[in-house]
Formats: structure tokens, C-alpha cells, sequence
């Protein structure tokens, strides 16, 4: 059973930056998808950023410019910058992974994704 596990939320400011991590039990450097959720108090779960293991990256419209997902593989590790942070981006922050490729484009839809952290709470003030 592989496990995830975020750090790195907190509370911050809006305009501030925060960088999350999301730490895997397994080898993830053969054909491994990762990405980012997060859930908002009464929304449903969104994807937020999406990364293959070769150059494909993919963001929902609106952390484009703001947020940048990458990886290190021989850490184990899924990173998520956060700049220019804004109160919309408050919420739960997941990890999410499956084993095989991402595709042309990765997934957001949640049920993509058979592995999921536990979350780590963003919150943003104004």
C-alpha cells in the first residue's frame, strides 16, 4: 500500500507564498502521475495542478501564473509553489498518484487517482 503525506500548509497572508510537499512510500520515477486537489468547506474536490513524469504539466485556469507543481523523484517528492496567494485558494490541499502514465494531458477527475494524502489546510487572509 503506498502512502502519501503532505506538509507545509499553513495560514498566510494573501499575496504570500507557501511551497507544499508531498512525500510517497514508493519509487516514483517509472511512469508515476501525481497531482494536486483541493477542497474548499461545501465545494467539491478540484484539480489543481497535474505532472508526468516527463515534461507534462498541467494547471487549472486559475492558479495559472501562480502555482508551480514539480517533482523529485529520487526524493520521493511532489512539490506545489504557491505565489501570489489569493483567499479563493483557502482550503484542504491533497496529494493524489497513480501508477501509469499521465496521459496526453493528465486528469483532474478524482477518480483518476488511486492514492491520496491526507491533506494540509491553506488558508489565506485578506
Amino acid at each position: 500500500q503506498v502512502q502519501l503525506v503532505e506538509s507545509g500548509g499553513g495560514s498566510v497572508q494573501s499575496g504570500g507564498s507557501l511551497r507544499l510537499s508531498c512525500a510517497a512510500s514508493a519509487n516514483t520515477s517509472l511512469g508515476v502521475c501525481m497531482a494536486w486537489f483541493r477542497q474548499a468547506p461545501g465545494k467539491e474536490r478540484e484539480g489543481v495542478a497535474v505532472i508526468g513524469s516527463g515534461t507534462l504539466t498541467r494547471y487549472e485556469d486559475s492558479v495559472k501564473g501562480r502555482f508551480t507543481i514539480s517533482r523529485d523523484d529520487a526524493k520521493k517528492t511532489l512539490y506545489l509553489q504557491m505565489d501570489s496567494l489569493k483567499p479563493d485558494d483557502t482550503a484542504m490541499y491533497y496529494c493524489a498518484a497513480y501508477w501509469f502514465l499521465c496521459g496526453d494531458r493528465g486528469s483532474f477527475a478524482p477518480g483518476a487517482y488511486e492514492y491520496w494524502g491526507q491533506g494540509t489546510q491553506v488558508t489565506v487572509s485578506s
